[in-house]
């Protein structure tokens, strides 16, 4: 049986974090559900055979950005980190660090979303 394990994010408005991760990082909707209110109670968004899950908790929640600081973060394997990266700096997303050899051999750039959520994209070494 194989496993797979799927981040479950929070968001302030959950609706804008899904268009967001749709055309800044390539993300497919998967799912959406909304109250009466259009509010995400839960959204799923698709890249590859990975899933995002991500929702509105409520008016207690403040993000990443609104609380000062990064809370966790998302690591993500690409195909081609260059061609993601060119994408998500053309479409206005922070770039934390540019896409930079890592020790481990891995080639990764670091950014963060509309909300201030970190995000890791790589590329594993060919060979």
């Amino acid at each position: 049986m194989a496993t797979d394990i799927s981040p479950y994010l929070f968001y302030e408005d959950g609706a804008a974090a899904m268009d967001w991760l749709i055309r800044v990082f390539g993300f497919d909707e998967d799912m959406r559900m909304t109250d009466d209110d259009g509010r995400v109670n839960h959204g799923q968004v698709k890249l590859g055979d990975s899933i995002v899950m991500l929702g509105e908790p409520g008016s207690g929640y403040q993000s990443p950005k609104t609380r000062g600081g990064g809370t966790a973060g998302i690591h993500v394997y690409v195909e081609d980190v260059e061609a993601h990266h060119e994408r998500a700096k053309a479409e206005g997303a922070t770039i934390k660090m540019e896409p930079t050899n890592q020790e481990y051999g891995d080639r990764r750039y670091d950014t963060e979303d509309l909300e201030g959520h970190s995000w890791y994209f790589a590329q594993r070494p060919s060979g």
